[in-house]
């Protein structure tokens, strides 16, 4: 996989000649409604110069591969298929085969498709890698380690639904946000049995989320009013062992946020006792905290949460390395790479990295200048902030510390604006991040904002480990 930075005067097709790739799969890969209009700055992803197969009826994964000159494990792999059986006619296949063409050797091979001589030789039988003939269809592996993949989701409908049966082949976990606690221990009800079918369809495990959200934010009141009652901790873990049993969720997300500092250790006792009753019942347990750079930072957000302790505790920690750009806040990356770093750096000295997710933000943002207090940025999917710069004529630029893309443009009353969001390169930056610190994996907020390029890198970069 490559990534190509569009320039003045590209088109989509001279693009896919240059690359030696048929412009569909281009079209595909990147979900480009009008391929006709490119922004300059603009990241496309190249896929693999790879032949690709449309399912016929009657087709079988093994008559698929017999005559593609590869194996059934390799398409599997390539294409993330999790059921043999859900194969369907139309479906485009890539078949990772290359044809050895006259003069080529199996290292320039290998370092064209980002491999290794001995994993292609592994996988082709090889036994002497400096013979290979014209005409030999090799299989080429794909090199990614397997790493658990979150997707935090706020809407359950029809469309959702699609979404999860489309691109849950690349997803671990989803956990529907949320069940928020009530003064009395009991929870608000969620219409998630659909979704959560839906999820299971994949192979994709649901976890219940549960935060301490009332009256449109986060209560540090409730929080506290929960974790000073030993009675109510009992009822609210009652109340969530039996939603999990009904529902099918295989663990609980505590998104607790705003935990007075006061409440620090009250907090991690009940994380304990949590542990305690679900752990052995088969439930895994496990938190989402926000982005600290050391355990004495100040502020609300920040001090109820003791890093060290739930490292201790919990089965795996959640860190929401995003939202620096805030809607309500100043024009700014949404989750800086410069940033980000500082805070696995001082995440991995206290909590076990194979219990680390790393926060992925799936959005953009779109401020009107300048800012006012109490004003607040548009929420918008990736597609749409080129959609944007394509409508008013901005270019796309990248800002290589932060590791993101941003422009900013004039709309049709004059006023100037700024918009940052996440792209091919700067998910590829994350992954790459994410496997140096070799954490357990990662986790995103949030589904239901289209960014097809993102799960074409994601399938290059990291193999979704199913449980």
């Amino acid at each position: 996989m490559q990534i190509h930075v569009v320039t003045r005067g590209d088109s989509i097709w001279e693009i896919a000649r240059r690359y030696g790739v048929d412009a569909s799969m281009i079209i595909q890969v990147n979900g480009m409604a009008n391929p006709d209009v490119l922004v300059v700055g603009q990241a496309i992803v190249i896929p693999d110069p790879f032949p690709t197969y449309v399912v016929k009826e009657g087709d079988t994964l093994y008559f698929i591969a017999l005559r593609m000159h590869t194996t059934v494990e390799a398409i599997v792999d390539r294409n993330n298929i999790t059921d043999h059986s859900q194969l369907y006619v139309g479906q485009t296949l890539i078949i990772p085969v290359h044809t050895v063409q006259s003069g080529e050797t199996l290292s320039a091979i290998a370092k064209r498709y980002q491999s290794t001589v001995q994993a292609i030789s592994e996988a082709n039988s090889i036994s002497n890698p400096e013979l290979v003939y014209p005409g030999t269809h090799l299989t080429i592996p794909l090199i990614r380690p397997v790493k658990e993949v979150f997707a935090y989701m706020n809407d359950f409908g029809p469309t959702a639904q699609a979404e999860i049966r489309d691109i849950g082949k690349y997803l671990t976990f989803i956990g529907p946000f949320s069940y928020f606690i009530k003064r009395d221990g009991s929870l608000t009800n969620m219409q998630d049995t659909g979704i959560i079918a839906a999820a299971h369809s994949q192979k994709v495990a649901s976890i219940m989320v549960v935060s301490n959200f009332e009256k449109g934010a986060f209560s540090t009141e409730l929080a506290h009013a929960i974790l000073s009652s030993s009675s109510l901790q009992e009822t609210l873990l009652t109340n969530i062992l039996n939603t999990m049993r009904s529902k099918n969720y295989r663990g609980v997300n505590f998104d607790i946020e705003y935990v007075d500092p006061k409440d620090r250790e009250a907090y991690n006792q009940f994380l304990r006792r949590a542990v305690a009753k679900l752990r052995p019942l088969g439930y895994s347990v496990s938190t989402a905290v926000p982005p600290k750079y050391s355990s004495a930072q100040t502020g609300a957000l920040y001090e109820g949460q003791d890093y060290a302790a739930q490292g201790k505790i919990v089965d795996f920690i959640v860190i929401m390395t995003y939202d620096w750009g805030w809607f309500g806040g100043r024009a700014m990356p949404i989750a800086p790479l410069n940033e980000v770093k500082k805070v696995l750096d001082y995440a991995v000295t206290v909590i076990p990295r194979n219990k680390i997710m790393m926060g992925v933000s799936l959005y953009g943002r779109d401020w009107t200048l300048p800012f006012v207090q109490g004003t607040f940025a548009d929420t918008i999917s990736g597609a749409e902030a080129v959609n944007r710069a394509a409508r008013f004529g901005a270019s796309i630029q990248y800002n290589e510390k932060a590791e993101s893309p941003f422009f900013t443009y004039y709309d049709h009353l004059g006023k100037k604006h700024e918009v940052w969001f996440e792209d091919a390169r700067s998910v590829k930056a994350k992954y790459e991040v994410a496997k140096q610190y070799n954490l357990r994996g990662v986790a995103y907020w949030v589904l239901g904002l289209p960014f097809t390029q993102n799960w074409y890198v994601l399938q290059e970069a990291i193999k979704p480990k199913k449980v």
